[in-house]
């Protein structure tokens, strides 16, 4: 069995600072608590205008989006309503959990610092590591779950997007982040193991892992969708894997230590692919090679899958990220410069006929519960708690700087979900209908999608053949008809916005396929991280009963836990490549609902932990998100599992089908062979199995953590499992920017003699004092 270390009482955060005594011959390796507070509380005239301005804009931008009833409407409000609500909240909501839940104290060393081991445990500087967080937790939830629920309007989407990562995904993630980082970077696993006993965690457990196989696997789906009969778009996305292999080799051996050339190499290398990839389409050899079917792909997602998270991260994940880094912040800002610029109008109504019906063409159910679970990751996400308790948590420099890099990065995430609503919003209704339609009601026809949108009786929507065969002409396409997982939508509308800044007309076809190309890397690498992730649970796993598992450098057990993951996810794949009913259309309620789970279960472990630290009188800030997800999410699930909706109950299609089939009927519904039939009948018993599973395992995490908080409460706390505190031997800034006297005490640090900084950079290595 894994070594835990034995549980102490919970440490007192003042107590603390007068026991830990630093270096003397050091400069301080902390900002002194009085000084911090000083400089926080000085409001001056300039700094009360700039949160006057910033106050003003936003409730103005709020008020013309919430209130305002005009035939449009800009979508430059958007953009100004997310920025100013993330300014405000990241300034004072998260400042406040810092100083009342958290409580870090930079005087103790970080698992980055005292386990230094240089290849998971390594300090690393705050811009970058946030960066690398962003890169590990931006994969596809935010492009896509936004463009799905605008089938209900852009007002609930809006609102939750914006104000569910202020109040529980960014929570979520930094709280996960700062407990596992005290706990020298335990899993959310192990956490839930310590913190809720056998039963909790071992449900904690299995619940984490079948989710992951769920989520990676709707992950690829959205890739398969995207680059299906693309030529462009396969070649494009194909050439990003010999790139990063380069930009790997470039930095390990030929430049090491340059990664801003090598970064800009890579980028013009990435351009180069998507310039080429739009020739390459024009030819009849290019065609016939890269014209690949959706089943090819998903064959080859699976592949590459395996041997991303068997190579070494150097080779393929390092650089891959930094590439996707850039090309996900950069074009995220562009975007947004070019709605600033261009100012779109919206014709979408804020509630859209979907909102109160449950037979929506692009995912079934009505808003309440299903925008919730449809929108999933950019408000909420139980797949950022495995990264802020699996890599991120070994790399945190200080303690301060949890807040910037948890909670500022959820920000951002969430500022792409913002991004790609205004994206699918700004195009026609009826061709984001006619796209995210599934082939089974459109036919996969041009004809097909202008009758069957006009069918939908939508107010001022009037679709003809012209507009959906031009559309495809400009972006370099056979046919946008029933492109469904969001991507190829996201794609279309920021094309839209791009062409009208930079290019016109002509320009089209290169933004498309930069779009496609821009959400084909955000989500390999999230496929990439997301395999490597569910190995080292499995290994881990596994591990307590073959200890030889536990060796993360033992090449048999990387290769077996990575196939079993791989063999899960690859699964899930081929039946939604397959599935009758169009797959993302199917599968997505999964997802979302497994992910919200996930961050329920997330949520239920970090309020045990505060209730043994103690800080009774702020559990709320955890407790509110809990129940909000939770019941939520439970209620979507048991409408998954028993609506006698043929629409949304999995096991009432299930028996419809199963029904039609006894009665020896050769085609049903939009199923239009028996084997497609058979395929249906397949399909939803494994979705309905996993939503019975998935629910059953986190309403069990739930109840333990109720029971581990309420223990907690009666003996007036609990004991902790944190670390010993070690006390610190450097120093460096908490935010993005450093404050005055953080710049201050920088200057300090870097007066130190050559000998005495090599003193310091040795110093703990690996060592407890």
């Amino acid at each position: 069995m894994s070594q835990t270390p034995a549980p102490r009482p919970s440490p007192d955060p003042d107590r603390e600072t007068d026991l830990l005594v630093q270096d003397p011959n050091l400069p301080p390796v902390a900002l002194d608590p009085a000084v911090a507070e000083a400089e926080e509380r000085k409001w001056t005239p300039t700094k009360i205008a700039i949160w006057i301005g910033v106050a003003l804009l936003g409730g103005v931008s709020w008020s013309i989006i919430a209130f305002v009833r005009g035939e449009t409407i800009n979508a430059i409000w958007f953009v100004f309503a997310a920025v100013c609500t993330y300014f405000i909240a990241y300034r004072f909501y998260s400042k406040y959990i810092e100083n009342k839940l958290t409580r870090p104290n930079d005087l103790r060393a970080t698992p980055a610092e005292y386990k230094a081991d240089g290849k998971d445990y390594v300090a690393t500087d705050r811009r970058v590591l946030y960066g690398h967080h962003f890169a590990a937790i931006a994969g596809a939830g935010p492009l896509v779950g936004p463009v799905l629920a605008a089938q209900m309007g852009f007002l609930p989407g809006t609102l939750w997007i914006i104000f569910g990562v202020v109040l529980a995904g960014a929570v979520q993630d930094y709280l996960v982040l700062f407990f596992s980082m005290r706990r020298g970077g335990r899993s959310l696993g192990q956490m839930a193991r310590e913190e809720l006993g056998v039963v909790g965690g071992t449900a904690a457990l299995i619940a984490t892992l079948t989710i992951m196989i769920i989520i990676v696997a709707i992950l690829a789906l959205v890739v398969v969708n995207a680059l299906g009969e693309s030529p462009w778009g396969v070649f494009s996305v194909a050439m990003t894997i010999p790139i990063a292999l380069f930009m790997g080799v470039y930095l390990r051996f030929l430049r090491p230590g340059k990664v801003s050339e090598v970064s800009i190499i890579g980028f013009v290398l990435l351009m180069a692919a998507i310039v080429a990839g739009g020739w390459i389409a024009e030819t009849d050899w290019g065609v016939a090679i890269f014209t690949l079917e959706r089943t090819t792909i998903a064959w080859g997602i699976i592949v590459y899958g395996f041997i991303a998270a068997v190579l070494p991260v150097w080779l393929l994940l390092a650089p891959r990220d930094y590439l996707s880094t850039f090309m996900k912040i950069g074009t995220i800002v562009m975007l947004a410069v070019a709605i600033v610029l261009v100012r779109p109008e919206i014709n979408v109504p804020a509630f859209s006929e979907f909102a109160g019906r449950v037979d929506g063409p692009v995912v079934p159910g009505s808003l309440w519960p299903f925008l919730f679970v449809t929108i999933a990751c950019g408000a909420l996400s139980g797949f950022h708690a495995l990264i802020s308790s699996g890599t991120t948590p070994k790399m945190v420099q200080k303690e301060r700087q949890t807040r910037f890099i948890g909670y500022g990065g959820m920000l951002m995430e969430s500022f792409v979900a913002i991004m790609a609503l205004v994206a699918a919003i700004s195009i026609d209704r009826g061709i984001y209908f006619a796209m995210n339609s599934s082939a089974a009601v459109t036919g996969g026809t041009v004809e097909g999608a202008v009758a069957f949108v006009n069918s939908l009786g939508l107010a001022g929507v009037n679709l003809t053949p012209d507009m959906l065969t031009q559309l495809a002409q400009n972006v370099g396409e056979e046919s946008v008809v029933s492109r469904t997982g969001g991507a190829p939508t996201l794609a279309v509308g920021l094309a839209q916005i791009m062409q009208g800044l930079i290019g016109g007309l002509s320009m089209m076809g290169f933004w498309y396929h930069f779009a496609i190309m821009f959400e084909a890397l955000f989500i390999l690498t999230a496929v990439d991280a997301g395999t490597r992730v569910a190995r080292f649970m499995l290994q881990d796993t596994i591990g307590n009963f073959v200890p030889k598992f536990k060796d993360v450098s033992w090449r048999p057990g990387v290769w077996i836990s990575t196939a079993i993951m791989v063999a899960g996810w690859g699964y899930i794949l081929i039946l939604g490549v397959t599935d009758p009913l169009g797959g993302i259309n199917t599968f997505f309620p999964l997802f979302g609902i497994a992910n919200q789970l996930l961050a329920a279960i997330a949520l239920a472990v970090c309020l045990a932990i505060a209730a043994k630290r103690g800080a009774f009188k702020y559990l709320w800030i955890v407790a509110v998100p809990l129940a909000f997800a939770a019941v939520i999410t439970i209620w979507a699930s048991i409408l998954k599992i028993f609506s006698p909706d043929v629409r949304v109950g999995y096991w009432a299609n299930n028996a419809a089908y199963r029904d039609a089939l006894a009665a020896g009927e050769t085609s049903f519904g939009n199923a239009t062979s028996v084997a497609e039939m058979e395929a249906v009948v397949r399909n939803t018993t494994v979705q309905g199995t996993l939503s019975i599973v998935f629910v059953v395992l986190t309403i069990i995490v739930i109840a333990t953590s109720i029971m581990a908080t309420i223990k907690a409460w009666q003996r007036g706390g609990g004991a902790s499992h944190e670390e010993p505190a070690t006390v610190s031997a450097t120093y460096a800034p908490a935010g993005l920017i450093a404050t005055p006297a953080e710049r201050e005490l920088e200057k300090q640090w870097n007066a130190l003699p050559d000998e005495l900084r090599l003193e310091r950079a040795h110093h703990h290595h690996g060592r407890r004092p």
